[in-house]
């Protein structure tokens, strides 16, 4: 007996099933894949009872239309849990969030970058928050510097979604994977070409030195 050939057979979830095909002939394809060839449906209904099957309608626009002899409930089950596992494996962009203080320093700030970065290298999208506190609002142009110096900061890896805006009390600004580009020696180059530090609006003499030595890790009560 032929062996009927699937090609690319996508199931419905809107099927008629038993009683429900009301054609008056069709097309039988058994549950082991041979054609069962064009029967009365009345007898391919027959048919599948006697084999404690369904007779389920998996061509419609054929003619005549094509039905299969199959446990339906079981089907249900497998394409719901391909479904579900198929769900499972789909990549979950998430946004993520770095914390950043407007008096915050130059190693603390490369730590920010690297944090940003691996974030982005997971695909991830990174949201750059600046938090003021008090009279610091006076001073967001501090912010938006900072912001845009981070992004300059990850620009070989990064492409700005949002630029720098105020959102309540906290400047924000959004950042995701730039499209597969080279990223090899961006890191390194970037820390010796990074733009001066901006102002701090209660020092005036903090200007652009050197990160200190022994500085403490980025992760600090703001972040």
């Amino acid at each position: 007996m032929k062996k009927f050939v699937e090609r690319s057979l996508i199931i419905s979830k809107n099927l008629r099933v038993n009683e429900r095909i009301r054609v008056p002939e069709v097309r039988v394809i058994d549950e082991n894949g041979e054609q069962a060839g064009v029967l009365k449906t009345r007898e391919a209904l027959a048919l599948a009872r006697q084999r404690n099957l369904d007779l389920v309608e998996v061509a419609p626009n054929a003619q005549p239309p094509v039905c299969r002899l199959l446990d339906y409930g079981k089907f249900r089950y497998e394409q719901t849990k391909k479904e579900r596992d198929a769900r499972k494996t789909q990549k979950v962009i998430s946004i993520k969030e770095v914390r950043l203080r407007p008096k915050i320093d130059d190693h603390d700030l490369e730590t920010k970058g690297k944090q940003a970065r691996g974030f982005l290298e997971e695909g991830h999208k990174v949201k750059m928050t600046v938090l003021f506190r008090g009279r610091e609002l006076a001073h967001t142009d501090i912010g938006r510097e900072l912001l845009n110096q981070m992004g300059d900061l990850l620009k070989d890896a990064a492409v700005i979604e949002q630029p720098p805006k105020m959102e309540g009390k906290n400047m924000t600004m959004m950042l995701s994977k730039q499209a597969s580009k080279g990223q090899s020696g961006g890191q390194s180059n970037r820390s010796e070409n990074r733009p001066p530090r901006p102002p701090q609006p209660d020092s005036a003499a903090s200007g652009t030195s050197n990160p200190p030595p022994a500085a403490p890790p980025a992760e600090r009560a703001e972040a």
